[in-house]
Order: C-alpha cells, then structure tokens, then sequence
C-alpha cells in the first residue's frame, strides 16, 4: 500500500495530463502504456526483488547482492544514481506538491466561486509570480512529508494511503461521470484513444518512456526501499502487478477528468505545468456541489502528493541513516534541509531566473529532461542489466516464485528491456 502510495500521484494526475497534451495525445498514451507493460512491470518486479535480497538503502542492496552472487560492488553506482535522482526529482516535485497545497486552500477559502477559464489562468499565473507564497506552501509540503517519514513507513504512510487513496478514486470516477453530463467528453475521448500514429517520434518515445518510469516510480530508489520492507511471505509479481493496475488507470482517469474540460472550453492541451490548475478550478465553479467537490479534490491530492514525496525521500533518508550513522529524525532533517536549498531555485526559476535558459531550457526544464528522460531511463537500464545478468536465474526464481511466468519475464529483464531502452535512449537523444 505504501508502495502503491508512492506510485499514485502528481505523476499520474498532474503531469501525465500536460505531458500527453504536449506530445500528440492518443499515440503518446499508447505508446505510454506499452513501455508501462513491457520495460515498467519488469524493472518493476526487478526493483523490489533487489529491494527484498539486499535488506538496505539502495546501494548497500545493490553492493551486498552483487558480491553474493560474484559480481562487482561498483554496482553500488547504480543504488546511488537512483538516489540522486530522486533528490533532483524531489526537488522540483516539492513545488508542484506545495501548489497543490495552495488551491486546497483556495478550494477551503473561496471554492473557486464564479471562476471562468481566463480568471483561472490568470490566477495560477499569480500563484507563479508569488514567490513568497511558493516557497511557504513548498516548506509546508516538505514538513509534511518530513512528519510522515519522521514517524516510519508503517505508522506514517501505509494507515492513510489504506483510506484515502481509494476515497480519490472514486471522487475521480465522481468527476469522470460528470463530464459525461457536462461536455467535451466525446472529444477527449476521441483524443486519448484513437492515435495519430504519425505523431510516433523517437523524442516521444523517450519522454513516454520517461513518463512510464515517473508514474510507476521506477529507477528513483523509492520502490528499492520499500521492497527491503516487504515481507517475505507477500509476492513481488502480485505487489507489482497491483501498483501497475492502479498506477495505470488512475492515469487515463486524469485524462478522462482533465481534457473534457479542456475541449468544453477551449483550452489548449498542450498547457503546460499548469494544466490541472487552470481547468479543474473552472469545472468545479460550474458544477453543482463545487465548492465540497474542490475541497475534496484537492485534499486528496494533497495526500497523493505527499505520499509520493514520501517515496522519494525515505531512501535518501535511509541512506543518510546508514552512511553517516544518524538517528532518524537528523536524517530526516538534513535531507530535507537539502532539498529545500535546490527547490528555493526550482521556484526562482518560475519568475525571477524564468529568462535565464541553457539549450533552451530554463532550470526547472534542465532539472525535468535530466532526470525524466536520462537518469531514469539509464537508471531502469542498469537496474535491467544487473536483474539479467548479475543476480543468478535462480536466486531470482526463488525470490519470484513465479512459476510458469518466470522464464517470460527473465527473457524480457536480460534481452528485451535492456534493448528497447538503448534504442529509445540513442534515438530519442540523438
């Protein structure tokens, strides 16, 4: 459930949507969901496993595993990658998180009362140019995250992610059948699922692959963790098989709740960072009930985020506990400590540095494209290659248990998933 937590979103809700309207809609999602089932479950599986073998932070795991099974400990390199990576994502993901803070108080407060679509695009432009309101609302999501960690994975995350997550998928499905009633639906529909497979490029390839990796939680340490904290008596293949179906279909839910809005009122989808936050605000001012279903929308995804930071900080947490030898709450602390100095940047970059770009990208866009599409890729390449052809076959198929099964996901992590993201990788980049 943790596991699930950390998969379960701004990943699925917040940028799934924006990145599919910037990359061609129905072929971006088909293409999304091929990598999810082909190179995300494998790795996904891999992870864990390693995650459960190795019973430490993730390059300890990644050490004590390939010397037991007479392999080299510089595979420690790839733990540290997948922590470093984390740490960048987290640090422009804590913004994004403390947006999502600041519109649960707008729904709170205000409710989004007579809001129209150029009164809700002017006032997250607002939101963007308020750098003293940013960086409360991005301190006060890290303090949350930071309580949640403080207190540990079982007492912290697992009891709220058992009620809450299932709470927003139904609110979602909730939102989903209004738009059914509301407008745009047909359209939105037309525009998730029927592909213009002219719109198939290797750049989108690699960002679907990346979005694959972002969404399900791969290659970032997060799942490694939580693999040494699962059970030996519970199933790697059921634990990822539940977080992929549920990781999946909250993300073509967000679709089905973001772009009818989008084509009811004629917003581009292709909106950017601030989709959700320009379009949602509009729907709720028009239904009835608005008012509760903001406030409920927002709070849910407030946990959504939260638990996901969760995800991203509990290996580095971890990690700091083990090398430096402190008690949790320094860990804690420190770590977050860190996180806050790179995201006070990540906000500047929304206004005050939002001019200064290198190869066209502005700081949070270099931060985005360097650990979406590079780090996790290559992460989920290395994590592959030493699933395939470090750890034993049979150390593997002792951990898996996957009978039958077993043989068709080894032949994908040592042939399949190693090729298909070298391929995406050379030709996405270059």
């Amino acid at each position: 459930m943790a596991a699930t937590g950390f998969a379960v979103g701004l990943g699925n809700i917040w940028r799934f949507p924006y990145v599919t309207g910037e990359n061609g809609g129905a072929a971006f999602v088909l293409v999304y969901v091929i990598c999810a089932a082909f190179i995300g479950i494998p790795i996904l599986i891999a992870e864990i496993m390693i995650g459960r073998r190795g019973q430490a932070s993730p390059p300890d795991a990644m050490q004590h595993l390939a010397q037991s099974e007479g392999g080299s400990s510089a595979w420690r390199g790839v733990g540290q990658l997948n922590l470093a990576t984390a740490f960048l994502i987290q640090a422009t993901y804590c913004v994004v998180a403390g947006w999502v803070l600041w519109y649960l108080f707008k729904a709170l407060t205000t409710g989004f009362s007579g809001v129209d679509a150029a009164m809700a695009a002017s006032s997250f432009d607002a939101v963007l140019g308020d750098i003293g309101g940013m960086l409360l609302w991005t301190l006060i999501s890290l303090a949350a995250t930071g309580t949640i960690v403080y207190f540990g994975v079982n007492a912290g995350i697992e009891r709220s992610v058992r009620i809450l997550m299932p709470t927003l998928f139904l609110l979602m499905v909730c939102l989903v059948n209004y738009n059914i009633v509301a407008g745009g639906f047909d359209e939105a529909v037309d525009y998730l699922f029927t592909p213009d497979f002219s719109k198939i490029n290797p750049t989108m390839i690699l960002a679907a692959v990346g979005q694959a990796f972002f969404s399900i939680g791969v290659a970032m340490a997060g799942m490694m963790i939580f693999g040494a904290y699962l059970p030996r008596s519970f199933s790697i293949p059921r634990a990822a098989l539940i977080i992929i179906v549920i990781d999946t279909t909250v993300a073509l839910l967000a679709g089905l709740m973001i772009f009818p809005i989008v084509f009811r009122f004629g917003l581009d989808p292709a909106g950017g960072t601030g989709l959700i936050f320009q379009t949602l605000p509009v729907a709720f001012a028009q239904m009835p009930g608005g008012h509760l279903v903001a406030v409920l929308f927002f709070l849910l995804l407030s946990v959504a985020a939260v638990t996901s930071m969760v995800g991203l900080v509990e290996p580095l947490v971890a990690r700091a506990e083990e090398r430096f030898a402190f008690s949790r709450q320094t860990a804690t602390l420190v770590v977050l400590s860190a996180i806050s100095a790179l995201a006070v940047f990540s906000v500047l970059s929304y206004n005050v540095i939002a001019d200064y770009r290198v190869l066209g990208f502005d700081l949070n866009g270099i931060l985005d494209f360097t650990s979406n599409q590079i780090m996790l890729p290559v992460g989920g390449l290395l994590i592959a290659l030493f699933a395939g052809w470090v750890i034993k076959r049979s150390t593997s198929a002792d951990e898996l248990e996957l009978g039958g099964l077993f043989t068709p996901w080894y032949l994908l992590i040592r042939y399949l998933v190693p090729v298909a993201i070298i391929t995406v990788l050379v030709t996405g980049l270059f």
